[in-house]
């Protein structure tokens, strides 16, 4: 947009040779635009001397005059270079590792810390909720009260015999796949045959997922996103851990999962959900996590994720510019 700015001059017809070229005394304005580089400030500034139809590059200041121009560009935010910067205050011990992915729903930015695949564990039970719901809309129906029953106890309570029943509903892996694709989780695979709970999934596809779940722009009817999210700010008291930490006391809507892989002793350790901040803004964040000794340790290590995920949003939105236009005589 600067260029196209920059490109609009005022041009005056040629004086006369028997004319004196006018002298300008023009204002400081600042015009801002905005680039795919970040934000461009087109600074004029005052002249006093003959203006010249040969001038550089400018800005009107008044209908009498010309300004050059001057492009500064302010530097877009590094979101994932922030967010990996507060991530060096977690520390993860022994086997643990973990991804974090932080959507602000005010600003519209996003980043993603790490990419690796996880397990999902019982998050996943948010994304086959997604799917019924869809298969649904897509068959003009709504959810019967057995389908209603599952879908509660298995996101309030994370019942794993609902989860279950409604996996096989919505056509296992397969059902579960081709909503993704819907949804447009590109990393993210259905476990196999009745294991939903090893479903591979990153910290991304989360993010997208609960976009689905919370955003404006969804596959989702309205109705359908208002169902889960109801679902999911209501999870029983002894399960209120995860993202919830970061949010502004009981601002949140989550659903966690937790799993002891059989093969080496070592746990999976999840969290997805909406939190409002202390700042006041709405951020979806998903954390996910292995390799911890207890489930007690890999919450320790989500929630601190968790936080500093929210955290290093809520201090890049306090650094703002504005401008300003000054006059002169």
């Amino acid at each position: 947009m600067e260029s196209s700015r920059a490109a609009r001059r005022n041009h005056r017809a040629r004086p006369s040779r028997r004319r004196r070229l006018p002298y300008l005394a023009l204002a400081t304005v600042a015009v801002v635009g905005a680039t795919a580089a970040g934000t461009v400030y087109v600074k004029a500034h005052a002249h006093s001397g003959p203006v010249s139809s040969a001038a550089a590059p400018s800005a009107s200041a008044s209908g009498s005059g010309e300004a050059t121009v001057e492009p500064v560009t302010q530097p877009t935010v590094d979101h994932d270079a922030l967010l990996a910067k507060a991530m060096k205050s977690v520390t993860p011990a022994g086997d643990q590792k973990v991804s974090v992915a932080v959507l602000d729903v005010t600003s519209g930015e996003s980043a993603a810390y790490g990419d690796a695949a996880f397990d999902t564990a019982s998050i996943v039970k948010v994304d086959i909720l997604a799917a019924l719901l869809l298969q649904a809309q897509d068959a003009g129906r709504t959810l019967t009260a057995a389908e209603k029953s599952y879908a509660t106890t298995m996101i309030q309570n994370s019942d794993n015999d609902s989860a279950t029943a409604l996996w096989n509903l919505i056509g296992t892996a397969n059902g579960l796949d081709a909503a993704n694709r819907t949804f447009g989780l590109t990393g993210t695979t259905g476990g196999a045959g009745p294991l939903w709970g090893l479903t591979q999934t990153t910290a991304a596809d989360q993010l997208t997922l609960l976009q689905q779940v919370f955003g404006d722009d969804s596959k989702l009817s309205a109705a359908s996103q208002s169902y889960i999210q109801g679902l999911m700010k209501e999870i029983e008291a002894d399960q209120q851990w995860g993202v919830s930490a970061a949010a502004d006391g009981s601002k949140w809507a989550l659903k966690n999962g937790w799993l002891a892989r059989s093969t080496t002793g070592l746990w999976d350790v999840n969290s997805i959900g909406r939190v409002t901040g202390t700042d006041g803004d709405e951020y979806l964040v998903a954390v996910l996590s292995n390799g911890s000794t207890t489930q007690a340790k890999g919450i320790t290590l989500i929630e601190a994720a968790a936080k500093a995920g929210v955290a290093a949003f809520a201090k890049s939105a306090d650094s703002s510019t504005s401008a300003s236009a000054t006059a002169t005589d």
